[in-house]
């Protein structure tokens, strides 16, 4: 009787639930209606031969109520427990370092010692202060706060590096004179023996005039110049071009210390420090050593925001080019 009941045609028009898969199902009289409607008369078949010849079978009407008490599942149910773990498993897990759990005394000790270690630290910082301090005169330190002193050692180790400048210039001209002074004298002892030979019968021999080597002019001041004409290259000297100067920079942070040694040309100095400041470059310090025909700058200078020249090869050859212009203009003059 349920079978011929599902066979008539005014039951097609219902929603079956399926329990398996816990998704609704809707016919409307499509063609997938008669493989739905086949489905359940084989599981109406199948309850009827597990209950047995006394078992009941569900009407479709029990059926359809059933399904329209039950409430319809638009999502599908959120994964259980057991498949999160499933999921967890492929993935490795990160070891946690465990943490070190300090009593209150580890934690006072700890304390304890930053704040000597600190104490001591300040300690150290003015006594070396003071010491700085008495070694420079009254006239570079205007107040006793630190940035007074240590700025007042700055423009105090300044000028002496420029006054050792100037006595190695004034102790090259001293050599220069000496040597002159000796060659005249070499000059008229050759003379005086010449004479001699002529009258003796065998003539004295003559040896050449010893000159003890000569370091070249201001070269204890260039440690690793990046550019030299003067000075013993080093591993840090370009050799792409010929040099015209011996350029040295020095760069910590956002300060570049350059020493430059070239030929002196007219208007050299007001030239290199305009092209200073249209490269960004803001010059702090600067002493100036003449040695005819040679001149010396020693220029400490700050890199400020817009330059383009961050490293010290940058520089040195931003000067270096400038040095040839400058050159080249006063040869055209």
């Amino acid at each position: 009787m349920a079978l011929e009941a599902l066979s008539t045609n005014e039951l097609l028009n219902f929603i079956i639930y399926d329990t398996i898969c816990a998704t609704p199902f809707s016919c409307n009289g499509s063609s997938d209606s008669s493989n739905l409607l086949s489905d359940t008369k084989e599981q109406i078949l199948g309850n009827a031969n597990a209950f047995g010849a006394g078992g009941r079978v569900s009407s479709p009407q029990s059926i359809l109520q059933r399904s329209q008490s039950q409430p319809l599942d638009k999502h599908p149910p959120p994964p259980t427990k057991q498949g999160k773990n499933l999921a967890v498993q492929g993935r490795k897990k990160r070891r946690r370092k465990p943490r070190v759990c300090k009593n209150k005394e580890e934690a006072e000790t700890q304390r304890m010692t930053h704040i000597a270690v600190e104490r001591n630290r300040r300690k150290q910082m003015n006594e070396h202060l003071s010491v700085l301090r008495s070694l420079m005169p009254e006239s570079y330190v205007q107040r006793g706060d630190q940035a007074s002193i240590v700025g007042g050692a700055i423009e105090f180790v300044k000028e002496l590096e420029h006054l050792l400048q100037c006595l190695e210039a004034q102790k090259l001209q001293i050599l220069e004179q000496e040597i002159a002074k000796s060659n005249m004298k070499e000059e008229i002892s050759t003379n005086t023996t010449r004479t001699t030979s002529m009258n003796s019968k065998f003539p004295p021999p003559q040896f050449p005039p010893s000159s003890p080597p000569q370091a070249p002019p201001f070269s204890q001041f260039f440690a690793y110049p990046q550019y030299t004409c003067s000075q013993i290259p080093s591993k840090y000297t370009s050799k792409s071009k010929q040099a015209i100067a011996d350029i040295e920079v020095t760069l910590i942070e956002t300060h570049a210390n350059l020493r430059i040694l070239s030929r002196k040309c007219a208007r050299q100095l007001s030239q290199l420090v305009a092209g200073f400041q249209s490269h960004h470059l803001s010059i702090l310090h600067l002493n100036v050593t003449t040695l005819e025909p040679l001149v010396l700058y020693s220029i400490s200078a700050k890199v400020e925001e817009g330059c383009r020249l961050t490293t010290v090869e940058d520089i040195a050859g931003a000067v270096h080019h400038m040095l040839r212009i400058i050159e080249e203009e006063a040869l055209l003059c």
